[in-house]
């Protein structure tokens, strides 16, 4: 399946004239897919959508993504565009879906529109990637995203994602590694340079932890991850050291009255 061409025809079947443009974000943009790299797309809108078009996106995205099969995980974003521009903090997303989420989809739970600080790094991703599936280019209808809301918006996520570090190690340190280094440098990297960004600035007893899941990401798909025993008593300590580095990063004292520590 080609599921590019799928998720176009979908959204163009569904939103029709409402599409001001589709862009790709995340690794499509920033580094290139990987064996486990979801497929992220962007559609910008020129009004809320219905519950109707909602139910017609969801219905047509549990089809189009998946984790096996050979497909890619999909996520989907629609923004309309009078609520990110003008730029204002948090941004507010009308749908969203995301793998991640499936089993909610599959029991009955419709995406809503709501507050979506994530999404201050899906436009800023969008906006430098440049890349346009449908429409103008993502500068001629979205606005630039100030340095302070990437920050704002990377330290929204934490919480959610601490939550993730048994179930999803690979993920969640990647991320992080990333987080600190879009706090550190301004500049958001794929994940495996962000790695490469982090690891000489970890103490050795810090870099195993990353080197594995920077392996992983590079050739492994996510039923194939695998962790030592003695890998794994690592992992928390690496995520609590980053932590640290992370509030060093963004200017703020590190404590557990802002995010929670595995």
């Amino acid at each position: 399946m080609d599921q590019i061409r799928e998720i176009l025809r979908l959204t163009d079947g569904v939103l029709g004239r409402d599409v001001i443009g589709t862009y790709l974000h995340g690794s499509a943009v920033l580094g290139g897919l990987r064996p486990a790299s979801d497929l992220d797309v962007l559609v910008v809108s020129r009004r809320r959508t219905d519950e109707e078009r909602r139910r017609a996106l969801l219905r047509g995205l549990l089809g189009i993504s998946g984790l096996d099969g050979g497909l890619r995980p999909v996520e989907l974003t629609v923004v309309v565009q009078h609520e990110v521009r003008p730029w204002r903090y948090p941004p507010t997303g009308d749908f969203l879906y995301g793998e991640w989420l499936r089993a909610a989809y599959e029991a009955g739970e419709v995406p809503r529109p709501g507050p979506m600080p994530d999404l201050a790094l899906v436009l800023a991703v969008a906006l430098a990637g440049d890349r346009a599936l449908t429409g103008p280019p993502p500068a001629r209808v979205l606005d630039p995203v100030p340095r302070g809301d990437l920050v704002r918006a990377s330290l929204a996520g934490l919480p959610d994602l601490l939550d993730e570090v048994d179930g999803d190690t690979r993920n969640v340190v990647l991320t992080l590694a990333r987080v600190w280094s879009t706090l550190a440098t301004g500049r958001i990297r794929p994940k495996d340079a962000a790695a490469d960004w982090a690891l000489p600035r970890l103490a050795p007893e810090h870099r195993p932890v990353l080197e594995h899941a920077r392996r992983l990401y590079l050739g492994s798909h996510y039923a194939e991850e695998t962790w030592t025993d003695a890998l794994r008593a690592h992992v928390r300590p690496h995520v609590r050291h980053v932590l640290a580095e992370i509030d060093r990063a963004a200017g703020r004292p590190a404590g557990p009255e802002d995010v929670p520590r595995p």
